[in-house]
């Protein structure tokens, strides 16, 4: 019998797998490059192979129409502005999230810092709630604190991605390892789908291109890419591009030639 996580599922992934823009840059970081305008960005990439946006709450009460991807409503909350940037505090509840029609809610965990404690216990508490209400929930868990010297080890990355499956979540948003190899081991230890998150812009198109489709080579369901999106000089001609690595199987230099 199908319930309303597999229903809400299907919204935000397509046969399983996920071309993610996230947009909740606006709280850490206020109107970056690309953001000024997110309801722009999500009608001129929502049909080409986009399957879901992470947007904070009152992004979702201001677009101008409603988009036709899947919503997830970003519930975590720092800013850059703060003596304890990495220090993420809930700013919502999920019968919030219904009452604003979202599909699914996301929440970001930092691994290895000295707030780790109460963001465990806020992402243990949010999968409860999720669950009782069949909301998938995405867990952005970064390694990333005083304890962490290399955010991209391997080891490290596998320990900070099974915690998110651990403590409940539905899909684990975390950080490629630089190969194939060595990622492929995180999406083995990794009872739920892994998407990869983008990290910061890219000198090249191909470089992004190519870590797409490495990652999704080594069993990776996904991508959540922000800046490398938004902020690309043509965010369609992206998503076009990463929607045929990730669903057609295309290699980058494939997928490449989408950007001309």
């Amino acid at each position: 019998m199908v319930n309303g996580c597999e229903l809400r599922m299907r919204h935000i992934m397509r046969d399983g797998k996920m071309l993610c823009i996230p947009m909740d840059h606006g709280v850490s970081n206020g109107p970056i490059t690309g953001l000024e305008d997110p309801s722009s960005i999500i009608s001129s990439c929502d049909k080409l192979g986009l399957t879901s946006i992470i947007i904070n709450k009152g992004i979702i009460r201001t677009l101008k129409a409603p988009p036709h991807v899947g919503i997830l409503v970003h519930f975590s909350a720092s800013t850059s502005l703060s003596p304890y940037p990495n220090r993420k505090m809930i700013t919502g509840t999920v019968d919030e999230a219904i009452r604003l029609g979202a599909d699914g809610v996301s929440l970001h965990i930092n691994i290895g810092s000295k707030e780790e404690p109460e963001m465990l216990e806020q992402l243990g508490t949010a999968a409860t709630q999720c669950h009782s209400w069949g909301m998938p929930l995405l867990a952005m868990m970064y390694p990333r604190g005083e304890n962490i010297p290399d955010p991209h080890d391997p080891e490290t990355v596998a320990h900070t991605a099974r915690i998110g499956a651990e403590c409940g979540a539905d899909i684990v948003k975390t950080l490629y390892t630089g190969d194939p190899d060595s990622f492929r081991r995180v999406v083995k230890g990794t009872p739920v789908p892994v998407v990869i998150a983008g990290g910061p812009k890219v000198e090249t198109d191909l470089e992004i291109l190519k870590m797409t489709a490495d990652a999704m080579g080594a069993g990776a369901a996904g991508v959540t890419y922000g800046r490398n999106i938004f902020a690309h000089a043509a965010p369609p001609k992206m998503v076009a591009a990463l929607a045929g690595i990730i669903f057609d199987s295309m290699s980058a230099e494939e997928a490449a030639k989408r950007l001309v």
